[in-house]
């Protein structure tokens, strides 16, 4: 068994697994890093298969370009195959705004979008001479945890949460002989989902009853749906803008990935939606709670809602989760800084980060680990993939770096 990270190995990013095993070789995920400019992976050679384990598009930003330059069909379940590929043409809208260069075009994206074979967890299907069964991941809708089958049994995690939010229910590992595991928060626990969730309503309530607006930038897929489910029963004018409109709209159409689509649809009642240019000056920058694309910061309506309300100390930019190093998100968080149109902007309004991660914490991962009782962990997708060595001392682990080939 050859495990090779085209990307990803050491980063939180640009993920791209090629895993090969008696003449067949899979590809799991081919992603790009949302930094500013982007990172990409390797090239990837033609395979056998090619999983894709959710729609972040520091994992699936990339398979345009396969499908351009191999023709090749992609595995994914029907929800991340429809809002990965709305994450595909928005990543062409970003890279034209920002003046980078993607490997593909529109025409790329369409014809993506008729490579995609749907399947779903528990759902079986042959990659070469290997099996692929499919598993929930627990990190946002759809996400899928790989097992494949050949000589030995390969767990291949994608991103993974282990614990039930109002959005999606937890992962369903199972035993393998080896795990292929992220560790985005290697080293880091979070605080209890509970208190988080209390001090951010919390600190909402101070912003609104001070006279100011407490701005929310989100990742459209996944934090989005999980801010409005936590405000469903507030009292708050509550006003959503960007590509959160319409994941919530697909999300609603398969509601089996979903925790309780009754209540994500009593969600989507509650807020009201920025339609145009004209209605976000118009409406929305009066609201009490704006939720807004992007997450990192670095596109998007949050731009406009920042040149408005930034000088007022009144205000509030709530951040709700990971922050990419050289994103808008991570260089506000650290020096109160922005880069608006290529101008370093200052931010006077108050800044404050809540962890709603969608990621498995350092114990979180380790039980993960010993659940799956593995002889070999290869640990990828964090830039702290050490701190979980001692932890998980009683298995062999392997921390490979991009390009190297891993022989299991």
């Amino acid at each position: 068994m050859d495990i090779k990270f085209l990307g990803g190995a050491s980063e939180v990013g640009s993920l791209a697994i090629l895993l090969e095993e008696n003449g067949t070789s899979l590809l799991f995920d081919y992603g790009m890093t949302p930094s500013n400019p982007p990172g990409f992976p390797m090239s990837a050679p033609r395979t056998d298969g090619v999983f894709l384990t959710h729609a972040h598009v520091d994992h699936s930003a990339m398979i345009p370009q396969l499908v351009k330059r191999h023709m090749a069909a992609i595995v994914a379940t029907p929800m991340t195959a429809i809002i990965s590929a709305m994450l595909m043409a928005d990543s062409l809208k970003v890279a034209s705004r920002e003046g980078f260069i993607m490997p593909y075009g529109p025409e790329d994206v369409e014809e993506t979008v008729h490579r995609f074979d749907f399947m779903d967890f528990g759902d079986v299907v042959e990659g070469g001479d290997m099996e692929v069964q499919m598993h929930s991941a627990g990190h946002i809708p759809g996400a899928t945890m790989y097992e494949t089958r050949g000589d030995r049994t390969v767990l291949i995690t994608g991103d993974v949460n282990t614990i039930d939010t109002p959005l999606v229910r937890k992962a369903s590992p199972v035993k393998s002989d080896i795990l292929v595991m992220e560790s985005t928060y290697a080293g880091r626990e979070h605080e209890p989902r509970r208190e988080i969730e209390r001090r951010f309503l919390g600190k909402i309530r101070e912003v609104v009853e001070r006279g100011g607006r407490a701005i929310i930038p989100a990742f459209a897929v996944g934090r989005t749906q999980e801010i409005m489910l936590l405000l469903k029963d507030s009292g708050y004018d509550i006003w959503l803008d960007g590509m959160g409109r319409g994941v919530n709209r697909l999300m609603l159409q398969y509601p089996e990935y979903l925790a309780n689509a009754t209540n994500l649809r009593r969600a989507k009642q509650r807020v009201r939606e920025v339609r145009s240019a004209r209605g976000r000056e118009k409406h929305a920058m009066k609201g009490e709670v704006i939720i807004t694309t992007s997450g990192m910061m670095d596109g998007g309506p949050i731009l406009s809602y920042l040149q408005h309300f930034k000088n007022d100390k009144r205000n509030a930019i709530l951040l709700t989760g990971y922050q990419v190093e050289g994103s808008n998100a991570r260089m506000l968080r650290d020096k109160g800084y922005v880069d608006i149109d290529g101008e370093l902007t200052r931010v006077d309004c108050e800044v404050e980060f809540f962890d709603f991660s969608a990621h498995a914490g350092h114990t979180e991962l380790v039980n993960l680990a010993k659940y799956v009782e593995p002889e070999d962990i290869v640990l990828c997708h964090g830039d702290n993939r050490e701190a979980l060595v001692e932890d998980l001392s009683e298995f062999n682990v392997h921390l490979p770096k991009e390009g190297e080939v891993l022989k299991l």
